[in-house]
């Protein structure tokens, strides 16, 4: 047959020849498709809306929105290729507007071996901790910065791992078709695990080290008529990480040269990042202590690109992941590129089970506290007017009293027996809005005590019921006004029927608000269905207007009101 298909008769008509070729590029795909290896994933979510005045949500001219998503991967041997499809049929509400209409949003080809993995067209990649260079996905934040170019990693010898990137970034998706930022990304980083480059020697030392570097460059044509702009920015340095028994300590520092950008108002200073995390465990202990300093470290593929568009980097942000409705969705805290000294600490303890204090199951005691300070910019001696347009100095971990960021969080997580597990926890978060602005209606620093109860019962194997009640109190402004929404008070209630069913109803109560008409239900209920890799979830009900943050990236949610479907297959 395949020598057949290579022989394509010259004798035939057009017609015939059309239908010839269409049945040789059938059998090719199914040939290819025995011989290698298909996988891949897709979701879909839609919206129906409503009109709900009370708490300002409209319903859009579609009435429906949609973002729906398939990736379809493909490996043979040594050979890899992937694409992605992409829907916005509009966007669902709070996507960013640069997401519009259907296309191919993600493809690529490549070959991999144990030393070579080569990428052409579309990749994701991260140096280090991404403080020069993180290049990722994520769909709940609407946040895709993908570069579009080729990839090389290259590992010579076992503990050596050599990576070059060099492309554009994906900044809009416009009427199906990506739209890439105007800069030029290239980049070198390189590891070496000591101990696996010298096995024979280190092999069996206790204290594993190990070292990187990467060096990260933007070309972007000077394209102000006024200054003259540095085309091609760079950002280099190193980092290092120690393993030894139950101890990790690691760090890395970052320099970026002068950039000037929307963001900064075109000054000229070089910026710095430097993170360094300490950390012990074992079992039924861990801790860990972490410090951040950043100055002056928007960068971006385009300077003349603001929100969330054309980042290079990646600040990680130094502050616990909450779950809990209350304490997740009303006060989180996005990352400040331009400027920030924050430090955390945490703490998970388990009393040992046959205790007083443990119980018969154990009893685990978690403390977390973080916070984030305006860092310390020297004027002194500074000519504001000068040509070099330096405005300030700063160094590393010099912190102001300028307060943009605090939480002290503890939780205590008992198992009282074999069906009952109860998890106390009490937050105190205090934000400065004038800084990180998460509200309209707050002015200056907003502190608050959230309270929550969670309570797990199971019924039997496949039964389980689980309850929580959460209560904000907001600290009242000096002249003892209510500052921003006031009070807060949730409950979820939600049963599931192991494997596949699940059901929960949420609301939120705005009770303590200033203004009687504003004192309203966000009430959702929402059952779902999962069966091995199929996920089908609906769900009917309010969403106040808020942020929506992952890891100090966030995302302004308007309020709504409707129904939302949504469907998630692999294969």
């Amino acid at each position: 047959m395949k020598q057949f298909c290579m022989k394509k008769s010259k004798s035939l008509p057009l017609k015939n020849n059309r239908l010839f070729t269409l049945l040789c590029g059938l059998f090719g795909l199914n040939v290819l498709w025995a011989q290698g290896n298909f996988s891949g994933n897709m979701e879909s979510t839609f919206q129906y809306l409503n009109n709900d005045p009370t708490i300002n949500a409209f319903q859009p001219p579609s009435k429906g929105l949609i973002n729906s998503y398939m990736n379809v991967f493909y490996t043979n041997g040594g050979f890899k290729a992937g694409v992605r499809l992409e829907s916005y049929l509009p966007r669902i509400q709070g996507y960013p507007n640069r997401f519009d209409g259907t296309g191919l949003g993600y493809r690529y080809v490549g070959y991999q071996n144990a030393k070579v993995d080569i990428t052409v067209g579309n990749f994701y990649e991260q140096f280090g901790n991404g403080l020069s260079f993180r290049i990722y996905e994520d769909r709940a934040l609407g946040y895709d910065n993908v570069m579009d170019g080729i990839r090389l990693i290259f590992k010579p010898i076992k503990g050596i791992q050599l990576k070059g990137v060099y492309g554009k970034q994906r900044v809009s998706f416009v009427g199906g078709k990506v739209v890439y930022s105007d800069g030029i990304v290239r980049g070198l980083d390189g590891e070496i695990n000591i101990n696996s480059a010298f096995e024979k020697s280190l092999g069996t030392f206790p204290l594993t080290l190990v070292l990187g570097a990467s060096f990260v460059s933007k070309y972007q044509k000077d394209d102000d008529d006024a200054l003259i702009l540095p085309e091609n920015v760079g950002a280099y340095g190193g980092r290092a990480k120690l393993i030894y028994k139950n101890f990790t300590l690691d760090g890395e520092y970052i320099k970026k040269e002068q950039d000037p950008s929307l963001d900064n108002g075109k000054i000229y200073n070089y910026g710095h990042a430097a993170v360094a995390n300490f950390g012990y465990s074992k079992k039924g202990f861990g801790f860990s202590i972490s410090g951040k300093s950043v100055d002056n470290m928007s960068y971006r593929s385009d300077r003349n690109k603001d929100l969330q568009d054309a980042f290079i980097n990646y600040l990680p942000a130094l502050n616990k992941t909450h779950t809990y409705n209350l304490v997740a969705t009303l006060y989180p805290y996005a990352t400040q590129p331009l400027g920030e000294v924050a430090y955390q600490a945490d703490l998970v303890y388990t009393i040992k089970k046959g205790t007083s204090w443990g119980g018969k199951y154990g009893t685990t005691i978690g403390v977390n506290a973080s916070t984030a300070y305006r860092p310390i910019r020297n004027t002194s001696g500074i000519n504001p007017n000068d040509s070099s347009r330096i405005t300030y100095s700063s160094h590393l971990f010099q912190k102001s009293d300028s307060l943009y960021w605090r939480d002290i969080n503890a939780n205590i997580t008992r198992k009282i027996n074999k069906k009952l597990l109860l998890i106390f926890s009490y937050f105190n978060i205090t934000i400065n809005n004038d800084v990180a602005k998460v509200s309209n209606d707050a002015k200056g620093i907003i502190s608050s005590h959230i309270g929550v109860v969670e309570a797990s019962y199971k019924m039997n194997a496949k039964h389980n019921l689980r309850m929580e009640l959460q209560g904000m109190f907001v600290n009242k402004l000096p002249n003892g006004m209510i500052n921003d929404k006031g009070n807060w008070a949730t409950v979820l209630l939600e049963y599931t029927v192991a494997p596949s069913y699940f059901v929960s109803f949420l609301n939120q109560y705005n009770y303590g608000n200033p203004n009687p008409d504003k004192r309203v239900n966000y009430p959702n209920i929402t059952c779902g269905y999962i069966h091995e890799s199929t996920r089908i979830m609906l769900s009917y009900g309010r969403q106040r207007a808020g942020l929506f943050c992952v890891g100090g990236v966030c995302r302004f949610v308007p309020a709504n009101n409707g129904l939302t479907l949504s469907f998630t297959q692999s294969f």
